[in-house]
């Protein structure tokens, strides 16, 4: 374990035996960390005038999807509170092991090809009712911001968020076609049972993007830096809009937050998949760990998120 950016660490497991990796090139799927490079993709076509935040998504889906509320917003499904049904539901009883997806996981290459598996879900309160936090949703800003933009949702990410962070290690590449420093999950610490039938051959916008610890940390100084969208940006996004006790955190648009301090959070968690990034922009300190087995990287999380203790009260 360790490769040290600042503060970065790197926890991973390869060829089906544990090891220790201190490359800080070495590359892993981060799963719902994802989600935040989602949200400043579709936040820079905001800031070009190409979305709004208050756009019904209704508008870009036409006759798809029709059990969506015609009141959901761009800005609803980006802090999770559109009540649209999901597609994988996070408060079911559900285990590594099962196969959750209802169509050959080879199919699932594009954005557009995610349109049947999203459909047939019901609205589950009305648009703006409360937090609920909802991986279908991020699917769906992604298949907007395709179709508002006319560009592939993987290239607008790679082109808009990527390239001005200078992120060179993070992309998209499919589980059935990976370069050699990218990790194979595996669903359990001992073990070569992978995840490859488990997960979309090439996740869209709730999972699937690749990185490095050394590129989480430059991602980190760019966001905040401004590089990627705004400062005026960047503030929304990062502003407080909903507490989450369950998981002792709060939400903003599209990045979690400490409880009550002002550390950073994305964090994933996938069959094989095992991920948090924390940044406390005070220090401008970066702690990443990246596990690739289902929950090899959550004993060395929670140590770790000791380094964001909560600030003294008056």
């Amino acid at each position: 374990m360790a490769g040290f950016c600042r503060s970065s660490v790197a926890a991973s497991k390869h060829a089906g035996k544990r090891a220790l990796r201190v490359r800080l090139t070495f590359r892993k799927p981060i799963a719902s960390g994802a989600k935040s490079f989602t949200a400043l993709a579709v936040m820079r076509l905001v800031e070009d005038g190409v979305l709004r935040l208050d756009d019904p998504v209704r508008r870009f889906l036409g006759d798809d999807l029709p059990l969506i509320d015609d009141a959901v917003t761009v800005e609803h499904l980006l802090t999770h509170t559109s009540g649209i049904g999901d597609y994988l539901d996070e408060e079911a009883d559900w285990d590594v092991d099962n196969y959750v997806l209802p169509v050959p996981v080879h199919l699932l290459g594009e954005t557009e090809a995610f349109v049947p598996v999203l459909d047939g879900s019901p609205q589950a309160f009305a648009p703006g009712g409360r937090f609920a936090y909802c991986n279908g949703g991020y699917v769906v800003l992604a298949l907007v911001a395709e179709r508002a933009s006319g560009r592939g949702y993987h290239a607008l990410v790679e082109q808009e968020v990527c390239a001005r962070a200078g992120l060179e290690a993070t992309g998209f590449p499919r589980s059935d076609d990976l370069p050699a420093d990218v990790a194979l999950g595996y669903l359990d610490a001992e073990g070569n049972r992978s995840n490859v039938l488990h997960l979309p051959v090439r996740g869209s916008g709730d999972g699937g993007i690749c990185t490095s610890a050394g590129d989480l940390h430059r991602f980190w100084r760019a966001f905040l830096g401004g590089r990627i969208v705004s400062p005026e940006t960047v503030a929304e996004m990062i502003r407080p809009r909903h507490d989450v006790p369950a998981e002792g955190m709060r939400y903003g648009m599209g990045f979690w937050l400490h409880g009550t301090g002002s550390a950073l959070v994305m964090e994933g968690y996938d069959p094989g998949v095992s991920f948090r990034s924390t940044h406390d922009p005070a220090t401008a300190t970066t702690v990443s760990v990246l596990g690739n087995s289902s929950e090899g990287a959550w004993p060395v999380i929670g140590y770790l998120a000791e380094a964001f203790p909560s600030p003294p009260t008056a």
